[in-house]
């Protein structure tokens, strides 16, 4: 990933992580990285503990970031996800969230996926 294309995704990561605060979830971690890949956020909402992939499309139009998040993308997001339960047991309930920003805005789609299929 160069330079540039890190800077951007961590802006996005900043605008993601401000929306969602307003809406009281709380951020848990950022960035989080493993051999099966990279987590953007990780938060609670409430009693939940939310994986969130972050999309920024400054061009695109709202659903180009969210059909971005591919079947084989869910797989390693989901994979990820348990090597970090692996690291940080818990017994509250999960759920996957991606957040778009486009030129057009935030959007937050909560429980975008499922993670029990995998």
């Amino acid at each position: 990933m160069t330079n540039q294309t890190s800077d951007k995704g961590l802006s996005g990561e900043r605008q993601a992580l401000a929306y969602l605060q307003q809406f009281g979830m709380r951020p848990v971690c950022q960035r989080y990285r493993c051999p099966y890949g990279e987590i953007d956020l990780v938060m609670l909402d409430g009693e939940c503990l939310v994986f969130v992939e972050v999309k920024l499309r400054a061009r695109g139009r709202k659903n180009d970031g969210v059909s971005a998040v591919t079947m084989s993308k869910q797989r390693r997001l989901i994979r990820a996800a348990r090597s970090y339960l692996g690291q940080h047991p818990t017994e509250l309930p999960v759920r996957f969230d991606i957040v778009e920003i486009t030129g057009e805005g935030v959007f937050h789609l909560p429980n975008a996926f499922e993670g029990s299929e995998w």
